[in-house]
């Protein structure tokens, strides 16, 4: 993949920070960064995962970074330790959550990168009327064209 994109140089904790539920993101590269290539954050797994989702239009793609965390996907679940590399392709279930109590934080890169609006749709304003990330989420599903097809496993 070749692109022409924008010079992004940044720092530790440097970024567009997102809290969503109880993960701090922190947005590295954007789409608009990299001329709609790709998208890539930085959580910190706090609480549990996300619930089960499918993308109809994204890969998503894990660099466990620090501790470990339990990945499903598709009818698999295992365990990523600092290091590990995962792809989780597009149409296929997945979910995961920090594997222990030790601090978890992982690289997500999304692409194409579309899908990185659905957090920032989702948590531009959390609590519009009450309600939360969760919620919120649910009612962008088909926007975002992800489906959640199960509750989160941690």
């Amino acid at each position: 993949m070749s692109f022409t994109g924008n010079r992004v140089v940044l720092g530790p904790n440097e970024g567009k920070l997102l809290q969503v539920s109880d993960h701090p993101l922190t947005f590295k590269a954007t789409k608009e960064d990299t001329n709609g290539a790709y998208s890539l954050f930085e959580a910190n797994l706090v609480g549990g995962g996300p619930g089960q989702h499918i993308h109809e239009n994204e890969d998503e793609a894990l660099y466990i970074l620090e501790g470990e965390i339990n990945i499903k996907l598709g009818d698999d679940i295992f365990v990523a330790q600092a290091g590990s590399f995962v792809l989780l392709p597009r149409n296929v279930v997945h979910t995961f959550w920090r594997a222990s109590e030790q601090p978890t934080k992982i690289l997500v890169i999304i692409s194409p990168p579309q899908f990185e609006n659905f957090f920032f749709d989702a948590v531009g304003d959390e609590k519009i009327d009450g309600q939360t990330f969760g919620e919120r989420a649910l009612q962008l599903a088909d926007k975002y064209k992800v489906k959640f097809v199960g509750p989160p496993l941690g």
